[in-house]
């Protein structure tokens, strides 16, 4: 019978980018390992503590949690200022304590600094609940011009994780970019339609669970069309 076991890979991501954390979450569910780990063995040398997994997870959530906390209480300007501070604050930290500073913390970072700074300039929680909108048709766009430019970005994502025919991973693409336009569209319909507590409360507890659902629902294609089949190496 093969042991099989799942590798956990947290990334320090800031709150805006949600749905990366989602594929990176994803791509976790099939690294899976076999027997002596030969095959693996330089990319386990690397592979975080228990301790600096921990680490990540709250400076992960730490600053979307701490908005939704100051947002209740002094609102939405008082948690747009908390959110930019704590996220640079996390950025410090991730680089000094892990030793590295991934390109999408530094991505997402950006983006609430520009709309976290525009919404404490102008007095307006427009640019901060516009955000999320911007970012996801930013990914969106991302993976549908990669591949019409013959890029496939999710697959440089995931290759290492699990392989699958060159058609899957172009099915697969265009579901993610979808994905995004319709997290895009219900930011749009959220905000528009709702109180700012709500849309706040909805942006924490609310996305991260639609994002990680959709990702499981690509789970039987992935299972269905892998070519390397890791559990059969132990046999």
């Amino acid at each position: 019978m093969g042991r099989t076991g799942v590798v956990i890979r947290a990334h320090p991501v800031t709150p805006s980018s949600f749905p990366c954390i989602a594929i990176i979450c994803c791509r976790n569910l099939f690294r899976v390992e076999a027997g002596s780990y030969t095959a693996r063995m330089s990319d386990e040398s690397k592979k975080p503590s228990e301790k600096q997994q921990l680490i990540k997870l709250g400076l992960e959530m730490g600053p979307l949690l701490l908005f939704f906390v100051i947002n209740s209480m002094y609102g939405i300007f008082a948690g747009t200022a908390v959110l930019v501070i704590s996220t640079l604050i996390s950025l410090v930290v991730s680089r000094i304590v892990l030793k590295r500073t991934p390109v999408m913390p530094l991505v997402g970072g950006a983006f609430i600094l520009l709309f976290g700074g525009l919404t404490l300039y102008f007095e307006d929680d427009y640019f901060i609940k516009l955000k999320p909108t911007i970012v996801n048709l930013l990914f969106a766009g991302a993976l549908a011009t990669g591949l019409l430019l013959g890029r496939n970005w999710l697959k440089l994502l995931f290759e290492s994780a699990f392989q699958l025919p060159e058609h899957i991973w172009r099915v697969l693409t265009w579901r993610w970019a979808g994905f995004f336009v319709l997290l895009a569209v219900i930011n749009e319909v959220v905000w528009r339609t709702q109180t700012t507590d709500f849309w706040v409360a909805f942006k924490v507890w609310g996305i991260m669970p639609i994002t990680i659902l959709f990702s499981m629902t690509q789970l039987p294609l992935i299972m269905r069309h892998r070519t390397d089949h890791p559990d059969e190496k132990d046999t």
